[in-house]
């Protein structure tokens, strides 16, 4: 059936992604070199089997039972204590124990950084949401340095973490810089194989459309995934919306998708930005607390918590909405929720 993408999802989107500008496409130079053809540098990974779900071997191990609580959290000073000190008032308020912090990266930042380590020293695990630049540009080995300095960096890190290259790339507010299916495939490969070759596979990636992708019939996020042998985890962000669409209704479209590729789920982002009638907010955080519960394939789950006043203006914080913060603490006091990150490597970061 056919659904309109709200325009705060849209605009919401807007505000977290990176524009780029478009350029021709000339002719793509030769893919980077596989992790076969640098021997030494990439080391080994195994696929790892757990709950019956076959992953790369690449990133952190999985909860054996439950999942990640995870959240990215509007800090009041951009700094890396800042961040730090939102996400454990965000853990105090809705006495949740907060796994997973999450990170935005526009193209051209330097990390991992002061953030990430003041984030592992707390001791949580990472996602880091990384956009920007010409799907075009990458493909034609524009930015190979850019992304090998990423990786390298990544790397030296010397944790699993959770890396979110351009997600809800089929937005259409993303078209000029996106270009197409085809564009966007090749240059998640080119990225992924550089990552290969450097060895950084302490990185899982993880592929994010918008759950809109899969519920409007004019969108067709499937036609952006890059293969099982490109995706070690998959994701979706999911909101209400202003008509408040179930979450249910919603995250069947992309587990209908998700049955047929076997690899672990984290939705990326989750959160109620608008009002909604008494009671509303909170009904549609405990439908999606039960329905991260009857589905195992789902190992983590990311709150969004920020409050916008400029347009397009937004609050999915807690701070105004009892009814919802008496919800998401049930959510986050049940055991499911609350699976401990994974062993730090012995070296941890560096």
């Amino acid at each position: 059936m056919k659904r309109v993408h709200t325009a705060l999802a849209l605009a919401l989107g807007s505000a977290l992604g990176v524009a780029a500008c478009s350029e021709p496409a000339p002719a793509p130079p030769p893919a980077p070199a596989s992790s076969a053809s640098t021997a030494g540098s990439a080391p080994t990974v195994s696929p790892r089997p757990p709950d019956g779900l076959r992953t790369t071997g690449r990133g952190p191990e999985l909860p054996e039972r439950g999942v990640w609580l995870g959240a990215w959290v509007k800090p009041g000073w951009q700094t890396p204590t800042g961040r730090v000190d939102a996400l454990a008032a965000f853990a105090e308020q809705t006495g949740g124990k907060i796994t997973l912090a999450h990170m935005f990266h526009e193209w051209e930042d330097d990390f991992p950084g002061p953030t990430e380590h003041a984030f592992q020293a707390s001791g949580r695990l990472q996602m880091i949401s990384w956009s920007g630049a010409d799907t075009r540009s990458i493909r034609n080995g524009v930015y190979d340095q850019l992304i090998r300095q990423r990786a390298e960096r990544i790397k030296q890190f010397g944790v699993p973490l959770l890396l979110r290259w351009r997600w809800e790339m089929d937005r259409p507010n993303l078209a000029q810089s996106v270009h197409s299916p085809e564009d966007y495939v090749a240059a998640w490969k080119r990225i992924r194989g550089i990552f290969t070759e450097v060895g950084a596979t302490n990185a899982a990636f993880v592929w994010c459309p918008h759950v809109q992708g899969f519920v409007d019939s004019t969108r067709d996020a499937a036609a952006y995934y890059p293969g099982d042998d490109q995706v070690d985890w998959l994701c979706t962000d999911v909101y209400p919306g202003r008509e408040f669409e179930g979450f249910a209704a919603q995250m069947d479209t992309f587990m209908a998708f998700a049955a047929q590729r076997p690899r672990p789920v984290v939705i990326g982002e989750f959160g109620v930005t608008t009002e909604g009638a008494p009671g509303q907010r909170g009904a549609w955080l405990r439908e999606a607390g039960e329905y991260v519960k009857r589905h195992p394939r789902i190992k983590a789950v990311v709150y969004f918590a920020a409050k916008q006043t400029r347009k397009p203006a937004y609050d999915s914080t807690f701070d105004a909405d009892p009814e919802g913060l008496a919800a998401f603490r049930e959510l986050a006091a049940d055991p499911w929720f609350a699976a401990p990150p994974p062993p730090v490597p012995p070296h941890g970061p560096r």
